[in-house]
């Protein structure tokens, strides 16, 4: 059975994590490969333009697998084998769901856990049910954030909240959630997917071109001086403005300012 359940409609891919008797878990079976393969689809299929992550069952996504951990703690496992392990499985995932060339939302469902908060914090967007928790839990089990947990959320709550979350464990709720900036907003669990179309479908009726752009220009801003940015930005649109699509918005705002002044004038003659 696959990990991975996708569905496309109107520009618009949702990635359904579909093992609710793990807690929708990323780590020790097929997620990170299921996410490489669907991630690269839709980097190559310009109809894809917008991507929904969310999960089946009552959680989000628990994270790491607790139950697979005591291979590591084995003698006969060396460290070296350890590092080997995540570099080859979790690490995987954070440039595959960031090097996503669409706009992202992660559909936050319910309890988002470790490796699941970082899943969640690697989408461009956060959209969280208000029974939804958010929680970096590593040092409840005495170790770190391995997925690049300690790279992704300084940048969203700030460095405070962060260490906040990363030493304590402790979760946030939803409005908690809300008020550190972790989302964007908070809705009634049943309204959770519908708000989330909503907002995808608004997103996938742009410039699909325009879209991607866009991404690149906001993922690379933190990394880049201002100088570099205005050169990337000047290089995107000189491409941009040779698009159709581009093209079809100016003709079509010309189109309707000629129809509001011919009205106008229409009205000033009566």
């Amino acid at each position: 059975m696959s990990f991975l359940t996708i569905e496309r409609a109107g520009g618009i891919v949702t990635l359904t994590m579909s093992e609710p008797a793990t807690r929708n878990a990323i780590t020790d079976n097929s997620a990170v490969d299921e996410f490489a393969a669907a991630c690269a689809e839709i980097n190559a299929n310009p109809a894809d333009k917008v991507v929904i992550i969310t999960g089946a069952g009552p959680a989000f996504s628990s994270g790491g697998n607790i139950s697979t951990m005591h291979r590591c703690m084995d003698p006969a496992m060396p460290c070296e084998a350890i590092i080997a392990d995540y570099a080859g499985g979790i690490q995987r995932l954070p440039p595959i769901i960031i090097g996503l060339e669409v706009p992202t939302i992660a559909a936050v469902n319910g309890p988002a856990l470790g490796a699941g908060c970082d899943l969640a914090c690697m989408c461009d967007i956060r959209i969280a049910a208000d029974a939804a928790t958010f929680a970096e839990s590593f040092i409840h089990f005495g170790i770190v954030p391995g997925d690049g947990g300690a790279w992704l959320l300084p940048r969203i709550v700030g460095a405070s909240k962060a260490a906040e979350m990363s030493f304590t464990g402790d979760a946030l709720t939803a409005q908690q959630a809300l008020d550190a900036g972790l989302v964007s907003r908070v809705v009634s669990a049943d309204a959770l997917l519908h708000e989330t179309r909503l907002l995808a479908e608004r997103i996938a009726a742009r410039s699909g071109p325009a879209l991607r752009f866009t991404k690149k220009l906001l993922r690379e801003s933190p990394n880049q001086g201002l100088e570099t940015l205005l050169a990337m930005s000047a290089a995107y649109q000189s491409i941009l403005h040779k698009t159709p699509e581009h093209r079809a918005a100016v003709e079509a705002f010309e189109a309707r300012r000629k129809a509001r002044s011919a009205a106008r004038r229409g009205n000033a003659d009566e």
